[in-house]
């Protein structure tokens, strides 16, 4: 696999960090994409030592930011020939924060990071992915969307650039679930226009493991303590790095498309009631996502507004 190469966003903890190192390992051209250089370092070379792969590469990336992602994009493909995977791991998750930050772009700080940022980056190198014999991009998606089976659960459109600041109540928890149902929309829309290309688009629902110390420290006091005692009982990241790999690479997923995958590598369906008992049973099990991804006028409207931003 010496020439296959991968882009993991946000590979220097958590989750990314620990694919990183299964890529690496199984012979990879690893490409770390990285904001914090100082902590991703550290990371890329105990990730090099451990895997005994010298391809693994560490380049700059704020996937909150334009300017950043354009750069990152343009540096990658003068370096490298082609892109095998793209994995957009990196998220904003800042629980418990009070303030509605903004992205250098004035956008939502976890939608620029978690949908925008995304989106930009998925459109500038698909010409590169298509130039791989099976390439393969995945979404990170989470559980917190099963928040949308509530009916009046909706994503805030007319506040994502703050519009309503200081005027609506703002929760980073709800941001957060909202911007990963926008990703999980924006998946089914991507596999739709690349599949020309031959490019496979697909999001995983995580399921809770061992948050990183670099994301507890992100968040608020509340958060941060419920966090901790979660992660006595939430299993290692290396098994989420697991399903990652598989997913990119085995011929399981090799014609697989435009689908939510959970944690136990099964398919995800719309669900089909979302009433009483079978409302309960969709937020406790793990086949069925909201009907609210699926409604085609939601994923045009996201479709569209991600278009609008990043367009220049």
């Amino acid at each position: 696999m010496k020439d296959k190469i991968v882009i993991i966003t946000g590979a220097n903890s958590g989750i990314g960090k620990a694919a990183a190192l299964k890529f690496a390992t199984e012979g990879y051209r690893v490409v770390m994409a990285c904001r914090n250089m100082k902590l991703s370092q550290a990371a890329q070379k105990e990730i090099a030592e451990a895997s005994h792969n010298r391809s693994v590469d560490l380049m700059e990336l704020d996937v909150s930011s334009f300017k950043s992602i354009r750069s990152f994009c343009s540096a990658f493909q003068a370096k490298y020939p082609r892109l095998d995977i793209l994995i957009h791991n990196a998220a904003y998750l800042s629980h418990g924060e009070k303030a509605y930050k903004l992205s250098p772009e004035h956008i939502e700080l976890s939608f620029a990071t978690n949908v925008f940022g995304p989106f930009l980056m998925t459109r500038l190198l698909a010409d590169h992915l298509g130039k791989s014999q099976d390439p393969r991009i995945l979404n990170a998606c989470t559980t917190n969307i099963k928040h949308f089976f509530d009916p009046n659960r909706t994503i805030e459109f007319d506040n994502l650039r703050g519009e309503f600041r200081g005027k609506r109540p703002y929760s980073m928890y709800k941001m957060y679930g909202d911007s990963k149902m926008a990703l999980l929309m924006l998946t089914f829309k991507m596999a739709e226009l690349y599949k020309s290309k031959g490019i496979q688009v697909n999001a995983l629902q995580i399921n809770r493991v061992k948050l990183s110390e670099a994301t507890i420290q992100n968040m608020q006091s509340f958060w941060k303590v419920l966090a901790w005692v979660q992660n006595l009982t939430s299993p290692l990241p290396s098994g989420m790095a697991d399903t990652y790999y598989h997913i990119c690479t085995s011929n399981e997923y090799r014609n697989v498309t435009g689908q939510l995958i959970n944690h136990k590598r099964e398919i995800v369906r719309p669900a089909t009631n979302e009433k009483g008992i079978a409302q309960l049973k969709n937020i406790l099990g793990s086949g069925t996502y909201p009907g609210y991804a699926a409604d085609t006028q939601n994923i045009e409207k996201i479709w569209r507004l991600s278009t609008e931003l990043t367009e220049g």
